[in-house]
């Protein structure tokens, strides 16, 4: 399992360490039943404190992605896509707010606001 911290970014370490594992399953590269590290591994591995390490499971196991068996330790829990599909939708609509204020402060237009965002997928197509 590959995490990389970053120390310049603003986002919190336990909360980098949720995204990225997060990531890897959505996209599969982590299964159903897969072992994560144990919680003092991973914290050795990234250099970081076992607290934090223990906060990211912690934070991943409230929201359905792990879950933990006593003595043996914690698994990809059976991914409930629409349930993950929800989640990505109320980020995104939160997002989508805070481009339609930094929209207005900058006077754009809705239109232009579309137009930039078609501009920007064409590029990612």
């Amino acid at each position: 399992m590959d995490i990389i911290i970053s120390n310049s970014s603003s986002q919190p370490i336990y909360e980098q360490i949720c995204t990225q594992i997060k990531n890897q399953i959505i996209s599969e590269k982590l299964a159903e039943g897969d072992a994560l590290p144990s919680i003092r591994s991973l914290a050795k591995d990234l250099k970081i404190s076992v607290i934090t390490t223990k906060r990211a499971y912690d934070e991943l196991e409230q929201e359905g992605f792990i879950y933990t068996v006593a003595g043996k330790g914690c698994f990809v829990a059976e991914r409930n896509v629409e349930l993950i599909r929800e989640g990505n939708l109320k980020k995104i609509e939160l997002l989508m707010e805070e481009i339609l204020t930094l929209g207005a402060s900058c006077n754009l237009s809705s239109d232009e606001l579309i137009e930039m965002f078609r501009l920007m997928s064409a590029g990612n197509a």
